[in-house]
């Protein structure tokens, strides 16, 4: 009997055979994420039912010498949910109930499978919000943003997922249970462990439960287009926004590529002769809001703005707001292959750091459309190529590598939402301080000395 078949057999034990998938069809569809590039398939995949069942494959990946890669709907674009050969794949989506939003605590207790646009619905309804927000909202889950401590559209103002991760229960490498905060708005009893979750790619712990903070909805909401000639015009435009003191919930910039292309995807009246959108909404109280939409529009006018689209109702509101939401899918239907990255900037460096993504681009006769949070430098260079060209790939790793030494000689990072996971930590190994990433690997030997969770990612020990 082969050590495939004996994991197979141990994991039908513990779960269930209708819990255990290992036909070559579902592998493959579990071989991949939404990074381009990375793929490898599992030795099969298990769907716990309960935390117990979990803790005993976890116990069992010791005794049978396999992997685990936790994963949620695969949306990741790092490679942190791809597997290895010798990996047991836990499927976690189908850990989707909203336990309790309590409206006393202003407080969701939630399973990692839920969607986080579901969950988004869900506290709406009682005069809610959870501001995390980002691209995949629509079918990510909650334990995914966890692991990747997701961002998105209105991080500028309200921040991103580890902002609001309260508790965290998950179960460790040795298969012990940690549950992790509380309801408390304040506790220092100890050392904050539950942030050492958050964003840690799932190399620690499988989450089961996340306990997460909401706030009241905002009453009101204004949002508006401004169409710039320059970069120079929309990035001046964007620290004069906040050089006022006005902190927009959105602040989004589109280049021109991506424009023409979300115009001939979306069909929203999109003009394609400048060189800069912004995307910028205001919520808050309504004449706070009324107050500094019209700031806005003056301190767009005054850096020559020039178009400004006003949303006059909702409707319009969610028209505008599709340039932004759209430019992913537009731009990855020009080239087979689209390769989305996310290196962040301080925001007064999003103008000279497009010029040196524009200058990267022709450098390298490559083609990329950019666009992403322009309120808190977090861009995204997307370059449209196909990895069937070995030529223009190597070409396309070369711009990359570029794109991210000039975001860190402008004082910014690899990464600002998407994560490390394969696809940059060899940009991690070179870019990183020795003595932080030996910080990091400690932590990692420490909880999981023998590397059975998602073994690979960000690191490799």
């Amino acid at each position: 009997m082969t050590d495939k078949h004996k994991i197979i057999e141990r994991l039908t034990e513990i779960s269930g055979r209708d819990n255990i998938l290992h036909g070559q069809e579902d592998m493959i569809s579990l071989s991949y994420d939404g990074t381009p590039l990375f793929e490898q398939l599992p030795l099969c995949a298990v769907s716990p039912k309960n935390t117990e069942v979990l803790c005993q494959i976890v116990k069992a990946s010791h005794e049978l010498d396999f992997s685990i890669v936790p994963r949620g709907t695969g949306t990741g674009l790092s490679g942190g949910a791809i597997p290895l050969s010798n990996s047991v794949v836990v499927m976690m989506h189908h850990w989707d109930k909203i336990i309790e939003i309590d409206e006393k605590n202003l407080t969701a207790m939630v399973q990692p499978g839920v969607i986080t646009q579901n969950l988004h619905t869900a506290v709406e309804k009682k005069g809610l919000f959870y501001p995390p927000d980002p691209g995949s909202m629509k079918i990510c889950t909650i334990g995914g943003n966890v692991a990747e401590n997701s961002g998105g559209l209105r991080g500028l103002k309200y921040g991103v997922t580890r902002d609001y991760v309260m508790g965290i229960e998950a179960v460790l490498p040795d298969g012990t249970i940690v549950s992790l905060g509380n309801k408390c708005v304040k506790n220092v009893s100890g050392i904050n462990m539950k942030d050492l979750f958050v964003g840690s790619e799932g190399i620690l712990g499988i989450i089961t439960q996340i306990l997460l903070k909401l706030i009241p909805q905002p009453q009101d909401q204004r949002t508006m287009l401004a169409f710039f000639n320059t970069f120079e015009d929309a990035g001046e435009t964007v620290s004069a926004i906040i050089a006022e003191k006005i902190i927009p919930c959105t602040l989004e910039f589109l280049d021109q590529i991506t424009m023409q292309c979300v115009e001939d995807f979306a069909k929203i009246g999109l003009p394609v002769d400048c060189e800069a959108l912004l995307l910028i909404e205001v919520d808050g109280h309504t004449q706070i809001v009324d107050d500094e939409a019209k700031q806005i529009i003056k301190i767009c006018n005054r850096h020559k703005a020039k178009d400004i689209q006003f949303a006059q109702n909702s409707d319009d509101a969610e028209k505008l707001k599709t340039a932004r939401r759209a430019a992913f899918t537009a731009l990855a239907r020009l080239k087979p292959t689209t390769i989305l990255e996310d290196a962040t900037v301080p925001r007064d460096k999003v103008a000279p750091m497009l010029r040196r993504i524009q200058s990267i681009a022709t450098k390298y006769n490559l083609a990329f459309g950019t666009f992403g949070h322009a309120g808190d430098g977090n861009l995204h260079p997307t370059c449209l190529t196909d990895e069937r060209n070995t030529q223009e790939m190597h070409r396309v790793e070369k711009a990359f590598e570029e794109i991210f030494e000039a975001a860190l000689s402008m004082g910014g990072t690899l990464t600002g939402e998407h994560g490390i996971g394969l696809a940059k930590k060899k940009y991690l190994a070179k870019f990183e301080l020795p003595a932080n990433l030996q910080l990091m690997k400690s932590i990692k030997q420490t909880l999981d000395p023998n590397n059975r969770l998602n073994p690979g990612k960000i690191f490799d020990l």
